[in-house]
């Protein structure tokens, strides 16, 4: 069974409540059709009503919510505890009343409320559109600092990884890591592992002669003493069982890893796109890591069914 469809059948073993803030987009009405008719959420649409009804162009809706920001009765409750959270920084009443009429910041609000379990953007808008409001709302998990992205991995070969399936961070949100927060991205990428597919980590922080690298695998080992974890290791000793015991002996993770910890989002962006092409890997993603409730992106280029893949994701998160 492909990795998606372990992680549908998860997804629709506990039920979660996922918000759509870009209602009004035809993948989003498509792919929450779809949604529904699998079973993987409860699903909310964000937007007025009527461009969503005259985006589903007939499609039959039943089931799915539908919520306009700008005329929701939450929206006065929303703005009263986005101006707690903000004020300290500036923002004033007035000005949290005018965000959370927007999609975005009213989605955020539902997931830091409870009122949603995880949200899922970006057919439409940036990373940083999404990422900025839920880190400012939502924020990180308790020990974490940094927040990051990761790829869920599916390779033909299924010699890598656990059965061609890896996991590869970060690819998406952090230029140029420091060692703290390397050490932060491997914390994350370990309980991406665990929680999406369902295996037990054992992270390889790459690079090549590395001093950054070096110290970002002690200040991990120190935060997580019991995780299996090494480096810095070369892509093959991490990879290649033989070449890791010769150029790693002893390691429990050298040859055997799963889950790649890149020095920076260069090499991450690089590596998880020659996989992807190269190795004709699936790669599902970005997938944040590290914020306190599910908020994930989706490229701009998406199809329908992305958006199912990554909903489907999102509330497995959620559990």
């Amino acid at each position: 069974m492909a990795i998606i469809d372990k992680i549908k059948a998860k997804a629709k073993s506990d039920v979660k409540h996922i918000v759509l803030p870009e209602g009004e987009e035809i993948r989003n009405v498509q792919a929450a059709v779809m949604i529904r008719d699998q079973g993987l959420a409860k699903l909310t649409l964000l937007g007025n009503p009527d461009k969503v009804k005259e985006v589903a162009a007939g499609a039959d809706l039943t089931g799915i919510d539908i919520i306009d920001p700008a005329a929701s009765p939450k929206a006065a409750l929303y703005a009263a505890t986005l101006y707690d959270l903000r004020k300290a920084k500036g923002m004033t009443e007035e000005e949290a009343a005018r965000k959370v009429a927007d999609p975005m910041y009213f989605g955020i609000m539902m997931v830091k409320l409870g009122d949603a379990d995880g949200l899922v953007s970006g057919a439409i808008h940036s990373t940083g559109d999404m990422l900025r409001p839920a880190l400012q709302v939502i924020k990180s998990k308790p020990g974490i600092k940094t927040v990051s992205s990761c790829f869920l991995m599916e390779c033909p070969d299924k010699s890598y990884g656990d059965n061609g399936v890896l996991i590869f961070a970060d690819c998406a949100v952090n230029i140029e890591p420091d060692a703290e927060q390397l050490a932060n991205i491997a914390l994350g990428a370990a309980d991406s592992a665990r929680s999406l597919a369902g295996m037990e980590p054992r992270v390889a922080m790459l690079s090549f002669s590395v001093t950054k690298v070096q110290e970002a695998t002690r200040i991990a080992k120190e935060m997580a003493p019991d995780l299996a974890l090494d480096g810095e290791l070369q892509l093959d000793a991490a990879l290649v069982e033989k070449v890791g015991q010769l150029k790693a002996p002893g390691s429990t993770v050298a040859g055997h890893a799963n889950t790649l910890v890149f020095p920076d989002l260069g090499a991450g962006n690089i590596g998880y796109k020659l996989v992807q092409r190269l190795a004709g890997a699936e790669a599902y993603g970005p997938i944040l890591q590290g914020i306190a409730k599910p908020c994930n992106d989706l490229s701009r280029g998406c199809s329908a069914e992305d958006i199912v893949a990554t909903v489907a994701i999102t509330a497995c998160q959620a559990q």
